[in-house]
């Protein structure tokens, strides 16, 4: 009995420690860029793991005087925000439609999706470039958000699939019952009941978007549609020597994505379960 106790507190003791470390490992270099943002260049340069000695905005300053950081941030929640809304709400009616009804096609349609997620993203870029560079959409916001609308919509299919099919088929057999049309039930009543999928999919097409670089090098060469990641690399050489506001201007850059996911990861889990037990 004691050997029992013994060991079940030193598997804890080392699930424990297994834990610990990777939440320092994950977490702690965020954080550390966010104590950095504070601290004056000196204090970096002498040590750099230790608080600041005084809290001050300055290095913030500093980034914004640097570069209009504004209006890339800005760009980057229009594009983000706006693809997402359509990538989703385009996904949402494809998913629901293969998993609810069969029609000829339908396996080679989900095969197709399936095999573009193994395509890598490099493959796409000189295509995807001609193609916007031939419709006139290229260094423009247009561009980035038919791409990246695009470059979600496999992921997103399979997560709103799975939740579709979660949903029990008597639901809308009763509205069909009561004179429900089927638009009006997919919008009023599986839609709502689909918020968990919906919340999951929005989210990791936002933190994609929001993240993405190579298709913004590509398609945009302009400050005016530039977006917050390829901008913070097209600064960092004004950046190099003043280590504070590269801090501050990094940390404005993730904190968005960060709070959107904190905000959401209850929706996110739950729907990802789901997904799992019933896809």
């Amino acid at each position: 009995m004691k050997e029992n106790k013994i060991s079940s507190l030193i598997a804890h003791l080392f699930q424990g420690v297994f834990l610990l470390l990777t939440a320092v490992l994950c977490v702690g270099p965020f954080v550390w860029v966010i104590f950095s943002s504070f601290k004056s260049n000196k204090e970096i340069l002498n040590s750099a793991f230790a608080l600041p000695n005084t809290w001050n905005f300055d290095g913030y300053r500093r980034a914004l005087e640097m570069s209009p950081i504004f209006l890339f941030f800005s760009n980057s929640v229009f594009i983000s925000i706006t693809n997402t809304i359509i990538s989703v709400l385009v996904v949402a009616m494809a998913a629901y439609a293969i998993a609810r009804f069969n029609f000829r096609g339908k396996t080679l349609f989900t095969l197709s999706l399936s095999s573009s997620l193994l395509v890598p993203i490099s493959a796409l870029l000189m295509p995807i470039y001609l193609i916007m560079s031939r419709i006139g959409l290229l260094d423009s916001k247009a561009s980035l958000i038919l791409v990246y609308a695009a470059l979600g919509l496999p992921t997103s299919l399979f997560i709103l699939r799975g939740t579709f099919l979660a949903i029990p088929r008597e639901i809308e057999e009763a509205a069909a019952i009561d004179g429900s049309g089927q638009l009006r039930t997919f919008f009023q009543i599986v839609m709502p009941m689909a918020k968990s999928g919906l919340a999951t999919a929005a989210t990791l097409h936002f933190l994609t978007s929001w993240n993405e670089f190579m298709f913004a090098l590509v398609l945009t060469k302009s400050e005016r549609v530039r977006t917050l990641p390829l901008a913070l690399n097209y600064f960092s050489s004004q950046f190099s020597f003043d280590y504070t506001a590269m801090f501050a201007a990094i940390t404005m850059a993730v904190l968005p994505s960060i709070l959107v996911y904190v905000l959401l990861q209850e929706q996110v889990t739950g729907s990802l379960v789901a997904g799992s037990v019933k896809g």
